[in-house]
């Protein structure tokens, strides 16, 4: 199983999003500036991640994007299910495939690989991920305001 770039620049974005939402609804165009992603391509993240309600999205002049509950309570493993393709993410889980034995065991391999990786994404809350972007002490290594200031 591989992550592909949805699953990367989603992380960064929701993490921009939640590092500028407490100054109001968060803009896709300075979302773009401060990470380097087309606009494009944002647009169709902020599409996956409001059908799956972590985010909602206010129109007009002082529209933008919010995260819809605590970001405690929203892993990145969350945001990685929502992003990847479900076949992709199944692709090596299917032990009960057992066509060969070599491939019943690799089979269990891969799956508990996934697992593990899971966990781990699962175990990261965006609370924790804004918390060290805002104490990070090489100035502007993470994210950036549209100014391109530190967002620290």
């Amino acid at each position: 199983m591989r992550l592909t770039t949805k699953s990367r620049y989603g992380a960064k974005m929701f993490l921009d999003i939640a590092l500028h939402c407490d100054q109001g609804p968060v803009r896709i165009g300075d979302i773009s500036r401060r990470q380097g992603i087309s606009v494009k391509y944002l647009e169709k993240l902020i599409r996956a991640l409001k059908d799956a309600k972590y985010i909602k999205s206010k129109r007009g002049p002082k529209g933008g994007h919010l995260i819809t509950r605590p970001l405690s309570e929203i892993s990145v493993g969350d945001i990685v299910r929502v992003l990847e393709d479900h076949r992709q993410i199944n692709e090596f889980l299917d032990p009960g495939d057992a066509a060969s034995g070599a491939r019943c065991i690799t089979n269990r391999v891969w799956h508990e690989a996934s697992r593990a990786m899971f966990d781990k994404l699962d175990s990261i809350s965006f609370s924790e991920l804004v918390a060290e972007a805002r104490s990070c002490p090489r100035a502007g290594c993470c994210f950036k305001d549209p100014n391109g200031s530190p967002a620290n």
